[in-house]
């Protein structure tokens, strides 16, 4: 189990993690998500000891993680931590990348491994490729298979996939995220896409300014949102007075009805292909609900909340 406990942090004065706390049973994934600069990426160095913390312990097993103060090389041996640069070599290809930490003692295995990891990453095509002609999100395919190499204990996953073209992103984070599930390999993804998430977390943290808001299961995170900053994460959110309660509800959850105290002027709608996403006015605010219909501006329509 990974325990983080009461962990506090600070690159200057000001502190960036703020009593911080948390527990992952082995071969989990965690997703850590909120807005930029509240303190995702920090935790993930933390956790895998690029830093020292200024108060509190971080414990995988009853191994604890110690920063540069105590390594002469920053880093715990039974973690692999991905951060946004990808730190590839740019001169030698794309299957030597990904074997970069392989033995050479049995050639046929590591040819092997390598083949498996590129066929996750969806980059067989590319194993003779030099890292310096490949994309940012080809880039991206093959330091994920480079930190998969050595398979190890605990994977740290900074934005994993924000280079990554979307019709490409959907098919790697299925086959990522088995493999993950199969070897039992502990997860921390920090992330600003709700479809990692809620597709493929087990559990969810949402930070802000630092600290943990909210720990929850996805579903749970997503149907009951405690307050608009966490309800706005996972796309549009509507603030609306129901019943003399205040909630926060999804465009999908609002629809056209005959008849409802819930009026609304329509100023505009996007076609998404499955449906409009309709913007309306209602009374001084902004309001945004689907349809199967192009509902043109100017129209009043009826909304109830289902």
């Amino acid at each position: 189990m990974l325990k983080v406990q009461n962990i506090s942090f600070s690159y200057k004065d000001k502190p960036t993690l703020s009593s911080v706390s948390f527990q992952l049973e082995k071969g989990k994934s965690l997703v850590v998500i909120g807005e930029s600069g509240c303190g995702k990426s920090t935790l993930l160095k933390l956790v895998y000891g690029l830093y020292d913390l200024n108060e509190g312990r971080i414990l995988w097993n009853k191994n604890e993680v110690l920063g540069p103060k105590y390594h002469l090389v920053p880093g715990m041996e039974y973690m692999k931590y991905l951060a946004q640069d990808f730190d590839l070599m740019p001169f030698i290809t794309v299957a030597e990348n990904v074997g970069k930490y392989l033995s050479n003692i049995y050639a046929d295995k590591k040819k092997e491994r390598i083949a498996e990891l590129l066929e996750i990453v969806e980059m067989t095509e590319y194993e003779n490729s030099k890292a310096q002609f490949l994309s940012g999100g080809q880039m991206q395919r093959v330091a994920l298979a480079r930190v998969l190499a050595l398979e190890p204990e605990v994977l740290l996953l900074d934005e994993p996939f924000s280079h990554i073209d979307n019709f490409r992103k959907n098919s790697l984070r299925r086959k990522l995220f088995a493999y993950l599930k199969e070897k039992k390999i502990t997860t921390i993804v920090a992330t600003h896409d709700s479809s990692d998430v809620l597709s493929f977390s087990d559990e969810v943290i949402v930070m802000k300014d630092g600290k943990i808001i909210k720990a929850d299961s996805p579903k749970n995170l997503y149907q009951n949102p405690t307050n608009k900053y966490i309800a706005s994460l996972f796309g549009d959110v509507n603030e609306i007075e129901i019943d003399g309660k205040l909630q926060y509800v999804y465009p999908h959850q609002l629809k056209v009805v005959p008849k409802s105290d819930l009026k609304v002027e329509i100023v505009n709608s996007y076609y998404k292909g499955s449906h409009y996403l309709v913007e309306a006015k209602y009374k001084t605010q902004i309001l945004f609900f689907e349809s199967q219909e192009d509902l043109l501006p100017g129209g009043f329509f009826c909304l109830s909340f289902k």
